[in-house]
């Protein structure tokens, strides 16, 4: 391993990193599992469960920007340490929830404490990994997969011996192991603190690269976190076993080390969105028709490609002279105005299911999606936007 990842205090801080993204994604992507569950309890249409996971999508739309400011001005350390606080009381609070408001309530105020770590994540890879900024993005990239993948797969084997509410209640203690050990974590130090003023904010925004950086993140999350969210039934209305969903985020996981080492390598963004937008507007659509061998490497690709998508885009606030003297508050504005794309496609994906009794018109809107923006924002990528 590089030198910079050598020593036991880099190996702890991205062990942290690590798993402070494995509870992100934990957390989020639990409910998907409980889709029958709920739905039967509730009395719950599609597009009501779509809702339940998009409150959460709202409070991060709200509130990363803010969070990044802050921990650009104030450090990242403290930040964390009270966004974990948050994100475990909430988390805990879905589980003693007794009706549909009441699950919408937790899981935005879950939003709002998760919508801190991902600024956080990126200002610990400014700090510690600034010569291989690639590297180290997939590195902690790659517990969002994990803990994905744990939510998708795990979840429906112990709903088989406990109830959902314990199934939250369980989850809900990983943010705080996590908080526990970041107490090891010093301050922040003067390389991760910024003077970010509005004026400062303005200038940043007219950064071409922003914009670009913001659709491809819409375009990445909202492909990634809609299937995810869905699949489960998707495959169910196969007749297929739930839990093949999980190939999604092992081609997640995937995705973290072979994209960050071919971002520290090779300098064009431009072909490798163009190369992953094609791979994944494919994978997507060939979810409606694909027998079971060519189906299973299909999730496996839509994982890899979406998300690879996200670490490109990810890197290059670190990377990029211009913008990195303001790296968490580039992130918070990214992460939080993207997530109109988990707020509005898995509604709408739930809303199509419900009018045409099928997920085919579905699965391809969402692969229209990856295509025209994958594809379109590669055009006005340019070589120099590469470190």
């Amino acid at each position: 391993m590089q030198r910079w990842i050598g020593t036991p205090g880099h190996r702890f801080v991205f062990g942290l990193a690590f798993a402070v993204a494995f509870s992100v994604h934990l957390l989020i992507f639990s409910v998907s599992p409980m889709v029958g569950v709920l739905m039967a309890e509730m009395d719950l249409s599609h597009a009501q469960f779509g809702m339940i996971f998009s409150a959460a999508m709202i409070s991060l739309i709200l509130f990363r920007l803010p969070w990044g400011i802050l921990a650009d001005r104030r450090g990242y350390v403290g930040v964390l340490r009270l966004a974990l606080i948050l994100s475990a009381l909430a988390a805990g609070l879905r589980a003693v929830s007794h009706g549909y408001a009441g699950l919408l309530v937790s899981q935005f105020v879950l939003g709002v404490g998760l919508a801190a770590l991902m600024p956080c994540l990126s200002l610990m890879v400014k700090a510690w990994a600034a010569a291989r900024p690639g590297l180290g993005t997939g590195i902690y990239f790659s517990g969002f997969a994990v803990g994905n993948a744990t939510a998708l797969g795990l979840t429906p084997l112990i709903l088989e011996y406990i109830s959902w509410r314990q199934v939250f209640l369980i989850y809900a203690a990983v943010p705080a192991v996590v908080c526990t050990g970041s107490l090891l974590l010093g301050r922040s130090g003067s390389t991760v603190t910024s003077s970010v003023r509005l004026r400062e904010f303005g200038l940043v925004l007219r950064e071409r690269i922003v914009w670009l950086l913001l659709l491809l993140m819409v375009g990445s999350m909202g492909c990634y976190d809609t299937l995810a969210s869905w699949m489960p039934r998707v495959l169910q209305m196969k007749e297929l076993e739930p839990g093949f969903a999980s190939l999604l985020p092992a081609g997640f996981f995937a995705s973290g080390p072979v994209i960050g080492l071919l971002l520290d390598r090779f300098p064009s963004r431009r072909m490798l969105v163009a190369l992953l937008g094609v791979a994944a507007a494919a994978s997507i659509a060939l979810v409606t028709t694909s027998s079971l061998p060519l189906l299973l490497l299909s999730l496996f690709v839509i994982g890899f490609t979406t998300t690879g998508v996200s670490i490109v885009s990810l890197t290059m606030p670190v990377e990029q002279p211009r913008l990195s003297p303001y790296a968490g508050t580039v992130v918070g504005f990214v992460t939080s105005a993207s997530n109109v794309g988990p707020l509005v496609v898995p509604v709408l994906f739930g809303y199509l299911i419900d009018v045409t009794g099928s997920y085919s018109a579905s699965v391809f809107m969402v692969a229209a999606l990856a295509a025209g923006i994958f594809l379109g924002c590669s055009r006005f990528m340019r070589r120099e936007t590469a470190a």
